[in-house]
């Protein structure tokens, strides 16, 4: 679960699934880029690496061709830690969700 939560994408698109399931992956990935190479750099890292992973973990389920990203079947098992993060959110650092 540390894993899965140590990068800020990671952490941004299942505390966006506490609520929104099934969820395009597109908007979180390009949300807060500051330029288009940066969009691109977070779409194909996200593609490559975080989806996969959270996919492996269980977290998530992900469709590669239509780019839909649900609760997968160990979602209840990092929820807990979810809501935590996003009910002291505004006792993080700026830049975690």
């Amino acid at each position: 679960m540390v894993d899965a939560l140590a990068d800020v994408q990671r952490r941004k698109l299942l505390v966006a699934l506490l609520e929104h399931n099934p969820q395009d992956d597109a908007p979180v990935v390009i949300a807060g880029s500051e330029s288009e190479s940066d969009a691109v750099e977070r779409l194909v890292t996200m593609q490559h690496v975080h989806l996969p992973k959270l996919a492996d973990y269980g977290f998530i389920e992900w469709n590669r061709e239509t780019h839909e990203v649900a609760k997968g079947p160990k979602f209840d098992e990092i929820r807990p830690l979810l809501e935590l993060l996003e009910n002291h959110e505004d006792e993080l650092p700026a830049d975690w969700l």
